[in-house]
């Protein structure tokens, strides 16, 4: 008869389920590389910024509605804020280096929005690219680059004439979808001359351009997606769909 220490039952087996990266860091690191191979360097930030760094530095005037409290999320007596978008990094990047320069960045940013469309917490890519005579056409040549990267060398891309307080001229691009409307997939421009120079740049020399989009929109065009809520409710049957 065997002892007891001879019994060596089989262990219950455990079905183990792979998983893959977040939809929304799919489309960041997609987008990160494609405009990283184009020679603009990847640069991070803080998510808590300083209101000199998130607005002053930028042109957004005190009197600007991005600035009141129902818009931003305010911390220490209104000293800093959590970043509005992923501009200060711009900033940062521009006051380390002198032109010409090239860099990009990815990260959350914060917001007082929340329904199907907008949350309070959502990601950004922006970049910027300043040396001597960069032109609107430039700045178009590149734009066309991204869109056929992300949406395809077929589709349609129209620019409308837009305000952003920190690029002078601005614009935002659309794209035209399969049922006939224009959709905004990010926005753009010359930086404004201002901005240069609060960086010490100086404006008579160099120009520069600037694009930002918001990675949850794009991603939400790309994989169908209809409620950008869906993208943070843990729902395994939903992530799933992305491996």
């Amino acid at each position: 008869m065997s002892s007891s220490s001879d019994i060596n039952p089989p262990s219950p087996r455990i079905n183990k389920t792979l998983g893959s990266l977040h939809p929304i860091n799919q489309t960041k690191d997609y987008i990160l590389d494609f405009l990283n191979n184009l020679g603009f360097e990847i640069i991070e930030g803080p998510e808590i910024e300083t209101e000199e760094f998130n607005f002053d530095m930028l042109n957004i005037k005190k009197s600007h509605p991005a600035r009141q409290m129902h818009d931003t999320f305010y911390v220490n007596n209104r000293s800093h804020v959590l970043r509005t978008h992923t501009s200060p990094v711009q900033i940062r990047g521009m006051l380390e280096r002198k032109p010409p320069l090239a860099f990009i960045s990815g990260g959350k940013v914060y917001r007082k929005d929340d329904d199907a469309t907008h949350l309070p917490m959502f990601h950004q890519i922006e970049g910027i690219y300043v040396n001597k005579d960069v032109s609107f056409a430039n700045l178009k040549d590149l734009i066309f680059e991204i869109v056929y990267k992300l949406f395809g060398s077929d589709i349609k891309i129209r620019f409308r004439p837009s305000y952003f307080p920190f690029t002078e001229p601005s614009a935002e691009v659309d794209i035209l979808s399969e049922n006939g409307k224009w959709l905004e997939v990010l926005g753009c421009g010359i930086v404004n001359p201002i901005v240069l120079e609060n960086c010490k740049i100086d404006s008579k020399k160099f120009s520069g351009l600037a694009f930002g989009l918001g990675l949850e929109r794009i991603a939400m065009l790309k994989f169908g997606i209809n409620d950008i809520r869906d993208f943070y409710k843990s729902n395994l049957d939903f992530l799933t769909q992305f491996k």
